[in-house]
């Protein structure tokens, strides 16, 4: 691992962990769950305060609202091992300030500002939600399940082409909430989220992945984020690490 990738990480998982110090008696799913199930009735106390009852605002409240919902079944089902280490009450709080709370952002300007979306928008805002949901809960559901049989590398199924699908569908189904939402600044939220989040935490997962023989040749014909095509051959993925939030 790059040293500059690893004092971020140090640095990164210090702010949501344990900052402040304290005790850690706070499992990082309930923050976690708290935020993403309680979306949909934040959107929709939202839409009764600034009366906004629009297509848009219920296609934001469907799409947004019933992610939250899959999130807490997902956690019930296959949890990620990854969310369940404790933090701390100082950690909890910059989770919320500086990566959960932001999500909330789309649906108070959607909301408040009264945007209306075109119908096509809203299908293809749709369409991409439900391809980014459907593709991270299956691959999810694949890697967790997989583990509890055998550890080490996958062989097949949705990290055939791609190294990382989870995070490509959960990076396209919030890219489908800032469509609805019309405003540029969900998309500089994702930006920092994608970048500060999500790209570091692939690469910690490869440089983990790295240890486990045939790795070089599943990483010279897969794709990071994006499928790989061109080889017919069987593949083999590593899915180890920490997922997205």
């Amino acid at each position: 691992m790059h040293p500059a990738l690893a004092q971020w990480l140090a640095f990164r998982d210090k702010l949501s962990e344990d900052f402040l110090g304290g005790p850690r008696f706070l499992k990082f799913a309930w923050v976690i769950n708290l935020q993403k199930g309680g979306t949909l009735a934040f959107v929709l106390a939202l839409m009764v305060a600034y009366g906004d009852f629009s297509p848009t605002a219920w296609t934001y409240a469907a799409l947004h609202g019933s992610y939250g919902l899959l999130w807490l079944l997902k956690e019930a089902v296959f949890p990620d091992p990854g969310w369940q280490r404790k933090i701390t009450v100082g950690g909890a709080v910059n989770a919320w300030l500086l990566v959960l709370g932001l999500y909330w952002l789309a649906p108070v300007l959607l909301i408040r500002n009264h945007h209306e979306a075109a119908p096509a928008t809203l299908a293809g805002a749709t369409v991409l939600y439900v391809l980014g949901v459907v593709l991270m809960m299956a691959s999810d559901a694949q890697k967790f399940f997989t583990l509890k049989v055998r550890r080490g590398l996958i062989t097949d199924g949705f990290f055939a082409r791609v190294r990382h699908p989870n995070y490509l569908g959960e990076m396209m189904l919030y890219a489908s909430f800032a469509v609805v939402a019309g405003h540029w600044i969900p998309w500089v939220v994702l930006a920092w989220v994608w970048g500060g989040v999500f790209v570091p935490n692939m690469l910690r997962k490869e440089a983990s992945m790295a240890r486990h023989p045939g790795w070089a040749a599943y990483r010279a014909r897969t794709g990071f984020l994006l499928p790989r095509f061109g080889r017919s051959d069987e593949v083999t993925v590593a899915a180890t690490g920490t997922e997205a939030a």
